[in-house]
């Protein structure tokens, strides 16, 4: 009888292991997917809001510059353009590592200040500020995604 009764305690603790053992992996699966996921989303961001700011620069020189409508128009298409792209992934970051939203939300807000710049010398320090919030938003994923 006690044979029995301790097969079966053994049958039970084994599928009980089993059953921890691929929950555990399931988990391990699960963070590496929204790790890989949080990594091509700052990726994403972080070109986004380079690519934005470019397209900023450029847009506030002409207007500065005194350059025609049409191509202040069309710069200011571009901007709108790069502006959209920055929505997705910084939606993405800030749900997927809400410790990242403060330094994700200060990027794409210096990136968007680059905005009627009062004159050459804002602009340049707006584009400084804007890659400086940029570099903080690449040091603090660094730190949080620290192994």
């Amino acid at each position: 009888m006690w044979s029995s009764v301790i097969a079966v305690a053994g049958t039970l603790l084994g599928g009980a292991l089993t059953g921890l053992l691929q929950l555990r992996r399931e988990r391990a699966a699960r963070d590496e997917r929204r790790a890989e996921a949080l990594r091509v989303a700052l990726g994403e961001l972080v070109a986004a809001l380079g690519d934005h700011r470019r397209a900023l620069w450029h847009r506030e020189e002409l207007v500065l510059s005194g350059a025609s409508q049409e191509a202040v128009d069309a710069a200011r298409a571009q901007s709108r353009a790069t502006r959209s792209a920055v929505t997705s992934p910084l939606v993405a970051v800030c749900v997927l590592e809400p410790a990242l939203t403060g330094p994700a939300r200060q990027a794409a807000l210096a990136a968007f200040a680059l905005r009627e710049a009062p004159d050459r010398a804002g602009l340049a320090a707006r584009r400084e500020a804007a890659i400086a919030a940029t570099d903080d938003l690449v040091a603090a994923a660094g730190r949080v995604m620290a192994p």
